[in-house]
């Protein structure tokens, strides 16, 4: 429910503040969580059944052919953050730091899409709509993109151990 009423150059200029916060807030918020929050095989990051190991992201959303176009968040926090666009040391300790980096950016990607709400307090409902469309067109490529990796990467993890 429309709560502050601000002129439309006003309205649009907060759009324009307010997406980047929610953004980056986000990413920072995740950034500070321990990793013994994050596990792939719990919650929300869990590989459900009709997920099929992540295959139906290729199947339907052909994630293997644009993947390597979404930006690498993790890359840009030098200190804290973690690279994940290319997999490059095959360790156990890196793959499984990898599963965590995983669920830290599929949550990274989730906040943003449940604070769509934020609008609705400065805008009309159909303008508060299109603000929960964008966030999905925006965010959600990039859990596809992590919901589709990780299984690989665990069954890689798993192979890797039952060598060992």
């Amino acid at each position: 429910m429309r709560v502050i009423f601000l002129s439309d150059t006003i309205t649009v200029l907060l759009f324009f503040i307010v997406w980047p916060i929610l953004q980056v807030g986000s990413a920072l918020i995740c950034l500070y969580i321990p990793d013994k929050f994050f596990n792939n095989n719990k919650g929300i990051y869990k590989t459900q059944k009709f997920e099929k190991n992540g295959k139906i992201y290729d199947d339907i959303f052909k994630v293997k052919k644009w993947k390597h176009l979404l930006p690498d968040g993790g890359a840009i926090y030098k200190k804290k953050g973690y690279a994940k666009k290319k997999l490059s040391d095959y360790s156990t300790n890196n793959l499984i730091k990898f599963l965590i980096e995983s669920c830290r950016a599929e949550l990274t990607h989730w906040l943003p899409i449940s604070l769509f709400w934020v609008f609705f307090l400065f805008t009309t409902p159909l303008v508060g709509f299109f603000m929960f469309v964008y966030s999905i067109i925006v965010n959600l490529p990039c859990i596809f993109a992590q919901r589709y990796n990780r299984p690989r990467i665990a069954r890689l993890l798993e192979s890797i151990n039952k060598k060992v």
